[in-house]
């Protein structure tokens, strides 16, 4: 399994603007997607902004492909979001998950 890790920078006012469109879904339609696993959006002030972090699960670099293509590294961010983002990731990173402890629904 692969962690598909991104950064997001808002402003303090913006920041609850922004994790509004983060919910239900990171993306729209993406739990339909096959090999999507889930996500996380993690959420921090620092230093005058407001720090998102989001970690996508998904079952194989090949899954992130079938989605975003050969330029599977490059940030997606529809367009409603740019207006919140103050700065963000270009490219989000990838990690193979090598253990797993505790979580519902994902396996060890």
């Amino acid at each position: 399994m692969i962690a598909r890790i991104w950064h997001g920078y808002t402003k303090p006012e913006d920041a609850d603007g922004y994790e509004s469109t983060l919910k239900p879904e990171l993306l729209p339609g993406i739990g339909k997607v096959p090999g999507y696993r889930g996500g996380y959006v993690l959420r921090r002030s620092m230093d005058g902004e407001v720090e998102f972090i989001t970690i996508m699960i998904w079952e194989s670099i090949d899954a992130i492909k079938a989605v975003a293509g050969a330029n599977y590294t490059a940030s997606i961010i529809p367009e409603n979001r740019l207006k919140y983002l103050s700065r963000y990731d270009s490219h989000a990173a990838h990690y193979e998950i090598q253990s797993i402890q505790g979580l519902v629904g994902l396996p060890a």
